[in-house]
C-alpha cells in the first residue's frame, strides 16, 4: 500500500485531507508541526510527504531543504497559502515534486498524488520498498544503493535501472520494456544507451562475481541473475 505523510497544522484541512486520502485507499501518517514531520519523514518510510509551508517549528522549506540534504528523495508536494512565484519556485529549487496552493479542489490534488506518483515510483501499485538480494542492497524511498554494505554511488538512470532489474531476479527484461520504464515512452533513446549505462554502472562494482550478476542476452535484454 502507498503510504502518504501528511504534515498540516490546520486541523480542518488535516481531517479533509486524511479523510479524502483514505478513501482514495491510501495508508495515511500524520504530523501536526514541523518539528515532528521531519522526525516522522526521516524516520518512517513513505511515497509521499504533502508538506504545508507554514507550519510551527520548522516550516516546510526548511523540512524539503534538510531532507534533500540527507539525500532523502520521498516525493514532495508542497501546500501553501501563498500563491507568490518566489515561494513556488524557491519550493521547487529546494527538491519540492509538486506545489499547490489553498484552498485547493480535492479532485486537482488527487490528480496531482497520482501525477507524482506516476512519475516517482515504477510500480505505483506497490511502496516503495527496500530490497535486499545479497550482497546487494538498494532502499528506493531513501534513494540508496549498497554493496557488501558499502553505498555505491549511482546516477538517477543507473538507480533506476538497478531497481528495475532487483525487482525481478530471473527475469530477463527485454530492452524496449527497460526503454519505457526507465526513460519513459515520450523520450527516444537507442536500445544501446541502455548497453552503455548498465556497462558504466557495473564497473563501479568491485569484483567480477558482482559485475556477473547482471546477465546480458544478447539481442534481447538483460536481467539481474539470482545467486
Amino acid at each position: 500500500m502507498i503510504k502518504i505523510l501528511i504534515v498540516e497544522d490546520d486541523k480542518a484541512i488535516r481531517l479533509s485531507l486524511e479523510e479524502d486520502l483514505a478513501m482514495e485507499g491510501y495508508e495515511i501518517d500524520i504530523a501536526v508541526n514541523g518539528n515532528q514531520g521531519m522526525e516522522m519523514a526521516l524516520k518512517q518510510a513513505h511515497n509521499l510527504i504533502l508538506l504545508d509551508l507554514m507550519l510551527p517549528g520548522m516550516n516546510g522549506l526548511e523540512i524539503c531543504r534538510e531532507l534533500r540534504r540527507q539525500n532523502i528523495r520521498t516525493a514532495i508536494i508542497m501546500l501553501t497559502a501563498k500563491s507568490q512565484d518566489i515561494d513556488k519556485v524557491l519550493g521547487l529549487e529546494l527538491g519540492a515534486d509538486d506545489y499547490i496552493t489553498k484552498p485547493f479542489n480535492s479532485h486537482e490534488l488527487r490528480s496531482r498524488i497520482k501525477a507524482v506518483l506516476r512519475r516517482t515510483i515504477s510500480n505505483p501499485g506497490k511502496p516503495a520498498d527496500r530490497i535486499k538480494l545479497e550482497p546487494f542492497d538498494i532502499d528506493i524511498s531513501r534513494y540508496e544503493f549498497r554493496l557488501h554494505g558499502e553505498i555505491v554511488e549511482l546516477t538517477q538512470l543507473e538507480f533506476d535501472l538497478m531497481a528495475m532489474l532487483m525487482r525481478h531476479p530471473g527475469v530477463v527484461l527485454r530492452r524496449d520494456d527497460i526503454l519505457n520504464e526507465v526513460w519513459g515512452k515520450e523520450v527516444y533513446v537507442t536500445p544501446r544507451t541502455i548497453d552503455a549505462h548498465i556497462a558504466k554502472m557495473r564497473r563501479k562494482f568491485k569484483n567480477a562475481e558482482d559485475q556477473d550478476r547482471i546477465v546480458c542476452l544478447r539481442g534481447v535484454g538483460y536481467k539481474f541473475q539470482e545467486s
